[in-house]
């Protein structure tokens, strides 16, 4: 039987490419890795950031595609080698799996430490400017979301007031005491506190999509009556 020759290099860089657009194609956490890189890096140039946090940003966004990529080729090889329910197979990809959220962690602090300063001085102006806004402005808005919502109930005819259906209610609070933790909080803590709230807010509309109670388009639609209707609020009453 002859030997198989090695691989050239241009076959082997070839074979890595491949892994990484079957990665890409297969596992939606890696794809939401991507979405989520191309979204900093783009940032980081409209921020402007040093290269000591260009070499920061890029060295975690390729951890976190590492590990991602690593623990996608263990769970494939563990399920290959595997059949039936095996207790260590399962412990495998739950390390594995930690190992990812460890370095999905340390990207979002990397990104924070990068971006608090830039993001926070635009978003103080931002929210100055939201303050100085008239209040006719925002109540026009806020009818003009309540009368889409009501004319979309009205056409679907889906959904019931606690559940389901346009918008989602849950999704609506959320997002509406994001608003408000952003207008209560002092400046010196509002962009940390603000970052939380709203992050919060985002994993309560992705559980309400990923029950299967409501669409993107119904939790989107609620997050924002949520916050237009906090932003008339303190408008109005602050």
């Amino acid at each position: 039987m002859p030997l198989r020759r090695p691989p050239s290099i241009f076959e082997s860089f070839n074979f890595a490419f491949e892994g990484i657009i079957h990665v890409l194609r297969t596992q939606r956490n890696m794809r939401v890795h991507f979405a989520v890189a191309v979204i900093v890096l783009v940032a980081g140039l409209w921020v402007g950031v040093s290269k000591l946090e260009l070499i920061a940003l890029l060295l975690a966004i390729a951890f976190v595609f590492i590990t991602e990529m690593i623990n996608s080729a263990l769970e494939q090889a563990i399920d290959v080698a595997t059949t039936s329910f095996d207790p260590l197979a399962k412990l495998a990809k739950d390390i594995a799996a930690g190992a990812v959220l460890i370095a999905t962690v340390n990207a979002v602090a990397i990104g924070y430490l990068v971006f608090s300063g830039a993001v926070a001085d635009r978003s103080a102006r931002l929210l100055d400017r939201l303050r100085d806004a008239p209040a006719k402005l925002t109540l026009i808005a806020l009818v003009l979301t309540i009368l889409i919502v009501i004319a979309t109930k009205a056409y679907t005819g889906r959904g019931t007031p606690l559940r389901g259906g346009l918008p989602s209610g849950h999704a609506a609070v959320a997002f509406a005491g994001w608003m408000a933790a952003t207008y209560v909080v002092g400046s010196d803590h509002r962009f940390l506190i603000s970052s939380i709230a709203f992050v919060m807010a985002l994993l309560v509309a992705q559980t309400r999509i990923e029950a299967g109670v409501h669409s993107a388009v119904e939790v989107a639609y609620g997050g924002v009556l949520g916050a237009l209707v906090t932003l008339v609020v303190f408008q109005v009453f602050s």
